[in-house]
């Protein structure tokens, strides 16, 4: 889960964002892992016409069921809802087999 805030948020916000939806997706009871960092950012990046990311979040599943469980999780929604409200942001997701 790539997610880019509209605004640059305080550290503590950001921190209190990324707990919440590491949180509410081991909640769910379906997902093995989640953890997330923060992007580093590089001059010249805002050149690109792309999504800057302000954190990654990644999440383990075993398998595409428990994927779709977790995303459908009410949990989850109210979570994103909340900090939508509060700071709006984008998400790309980028759903893939394992990294070795």
């Amino acid at each position: 889960m790539i997610v880019s805030f509209d605004e640059t948020l305080p550290d503590a916000e950001l921190d209190q964002y990324l707990a919440d939806i590491e949180r509410v997706m081991l909640e769910t009871g379906v997902v093995q892992s989640a953890t997330s960092r923060r992007h580093i950012p590089i001059p010249g990046e805002e050149a690109i016409p792309a999504l800057i990311a302000s954190a990654i979040v990644q999440i383990t599943v075993a398998d595409i069921d428990a994927l779709a469980k977790g995303f459908s999780a009410p949990g989850l929604h109210e979570v994103i809802d909340r900090w939508q409200a509060r700071h709006p942001y984008k998400v790309a997701w980028a759903n893939h087999e394992p990294l070795s």
